[in-house]
């Protein structure tokens, strides 16, 4: 039976969530498996990797064969790492201690580079939002310097509107008063 340690598509269409499993290679993806290894979740940012790491170890140490992509999952926790440096112990390259210590020194390089990848993502994430909150106050502040210049604008208008019915108003008002003072000039004169 040759063993395969590859992915099980769970998750709905267009967010995928994998499980990570030992399966015969005849059977079908999301089909039997022998053992769920762990899970991969590629929609975070950066990707969320669990995984069983003795167990991974133990099925690629005895022969299970990973598919690409998880070979690159495997290689990214370390278990092809630490497979690499088994190897070397085995063949008297190096002690199981010095194996150990490269292991943990890898580690922690590794850890270092993703903490550091998490904080250049929040970074640039705060940054992006302050320019996009620097351009909204931007464009907020030219809208109502706008909308007080139309509102200014139509007060002028209505003033202006209400002078000029003053204005008729008077006018209307002097020839009405100017008529009775012609009307007893008529009637002194008569």
């Amino acid at each position: 039976m040759p063993a395969k340690i590859r992915l099980q598509r769970h998750g709905k269409k267009g967010q995928p969530f994998y499980h990570i499993v030992v399966a015969d290679s005849r059977a079908p993806r999301d089909g039997k498996f022998i053992e769920k290894l762990g899970t991969y979740n590629p929609l975070t940012n950066p990707a969320q990797i669990n995984i069983k790491f003795d167990r991974a170890l133990h099925w690629y140490s005895i022969g299970a064969v990973p598919t690409d992509t998880v070979r690159s999952l495997l290689s990214k926790t370390g278990v092809m790492m630490k497979y690499h440096l088994m190897r070397g112990v085995q063949k008297g390259a190096m002690t199981e201690e010095q194996a150990e210590v490269k292991f943990q020194n890898w580690m922690k390089e590794k850890e270092a580079k993703v903490a550091n990848f998490v904080k250049a993502n929040e970074e640039k994430a705060r940054g992006e939002k302050k320019t996009r909150l620097e351009a909204e106050k931007q464009v907020n502040e030219a809208r109502a310097a706008e909308l007080a210049k139309k509102r200014l604008a139509e007060m002028e208008a209505k003033k202006a509107a209400e002078a000029e019915a003053a204005a008729e108003a008077a006018a209307e008002e002097a020839p009405a008063e100017e008529a009775p003072a012609a009307e007893t000039e008529a009637t002194a004169e008569a």
